[in-house]
């Protein structure tokens, strides 16, 4: 019961601040908007967030960012459509969740002040697996000709020898042994590495 009593408050303070930020014009137009649109506006915005995996402490924030750009964009009137098919405004709308998700998915608002204060969001195993791609890709530079390169690329994109070959105008036995001939320079190059 406590969450029902709430949630239209809620939804007032979130409509307010979006108002407020917008200025007079904005609240004058904002009564023609209806409170179930707010509602059903509001709870789409958040099932997107939760689907987005968003922290939940930055849904309000979010929707709230939704409402303002509805408020510059959507006259208040047509609010209603929002959530109708194939209309001008649910497509301004489908815009305005993508814009908030994907800022918010770059990390700007984490990041925006302090950016040597933010904490690397990648995994210890993450880091390390990236670490060692890199490390990979600068040995291939360093020993493998260019075609094997090219050859060791293709297979780590998930293509066979069959296919590879197809492409690069070579029999499936001239791959397999680039292929060969590559890994053997590769293992030589980081035995050498680990011995110095």
């Amino acid at each position: 019961m406590k969450s029902n009593i709430r949630r239209p408050y809620l939804m007032a303070v979130v409509l307010g601040t979006a108002l407020a930020a917008l200025g007079n014009e904005a609240a004058a137009s904002a009564a023609e908007i209806s409170p179930a649109a707010i509602t059903n506006i509001s709870r789409y915005c958040t099932a997107c967030w939760r689907n987005a995996r968003l922290p939940e402490d930055q849904w309000n924030d979010c929707t709230q960012e939704v409402l303002c750009r509805l408020l510059k964009n959507v006259p208040a009137r047509s609010w209603d459509q929002v959530l109708a098919n194939e209309t001008d405004e649910r497509r301004e709308f489908v815009r305005a969740i993508d814009a908030v998700k994907k800022r918010f998915q770059r990390g700007r608002w984490q990041s925006a002040g302090l950016p040597e204060l933010v904490a690397d969001p990648r995994t210890d195993e993450s880091r390390s697996r990236n670490d060692q791609r890199e490390a990979f890709n600068q040995a291939a530079q360093r020993v493998l000709s260019a075609r094997q390169q090219r050859i060791l690329h293709l297979i780590s994109d998930g293509h066979n020898v069959a296919d590879i070959a197809s492409e690069l105008a070579l029999t499936p036995e001239r791959v397999s042994d680039e292929k060969y001939k590559a890994i053997q320079k590769l293992r030589s190059y980081f035995y050498t590495d680990s011995l110095s």
